[in-house]
């Protein structure tokens, strides 16, 4: 059985793409199936809280615009509570799909701002956005978080944000702004690549 083992070759592999945004948000490529869109208001319209607009762009290796990424985004409510875990109102969804204007390269999405999330250990999280990223090129989604610029001592505590070793990589994670409008920038390669993590 070994023997016949040694000439299989491994299968090669596949990247999300290069029509990931058709299937995955099909509105946004022009396609009217579904009743209701996943993205764009990733709390839902019902939720309680700040309700903020992030705007951004995913950049490549050159700093040219990723127009065909699918941004997947997760995070809790106000109150730091996740969807289906513990006593969450109504309404909450915390959770869609973004999509980049195919034009501009750039993506938005309205939500509320979430609260610290206490884990299970005890150790309380900054308020932040976990973000999921595929596209063309990209053999396994990438994961990141999105960090607001106002939360500085939640942020220095952050157990996440302090395991990354040099301190100015964490600034990739934070977004500019602060009240109604956040700008957070992502770079899939380079000098100012943003982290991401091996979840």
């Amino acid at each position: 059985m070994t023997q016949a083992l040694n000439y299989l070759k491994e299968t090669a592999s596949q990247t999300a793409g290069p029509y990931v945004h058709i299937g995955l948000a099909p509105g946004d490529a022009g396609f009217d199936i579904y009743a209701q869109e996943l993205g764009h208001d990733i709390a839902g319209p019902n939720a309680k809280g700040q309700r903020i607009t992030v705007t951004g762009i995913v950049t490549d290796g050159t700093g040219a615009p990723v127009k065909d990424v699918l941004i997947e985004v997760w995070q809790a409510n106000n109150a730091g509570t996740y969807a289906g875990h513990g006593d969450v109102e109504e309404g909450f969804r915390g959770w869609g799909r973004v999509i980049p204007d195919f034009e501009t390269g750039e993506f938005s999405f309205e939500t509320v701002k979430p609260g610290p999330v206490t884990g299970p250990d005890g150790h309380v999280a900054a308020p932040h956005l976990n973000l999921w990223l595929v596209s063309r090129g990209i053999n396994t989604g990438l994961n990141t978080r999105m960090y607001f610029h106002e939360e500085g001592a939640a942020n220095t505590a952050d157990p996440v944000l302090n395991l990354i070793e040099q301190p100015d990589r964490r600034a990739t994670l934070v977004a500019k702004g602060a009240g109604a409008n956040y700008r957070f920038d992502i770079s899939l390669q380079g000098d100012d690549e943003t982290v991401f993590f091996d979840v």
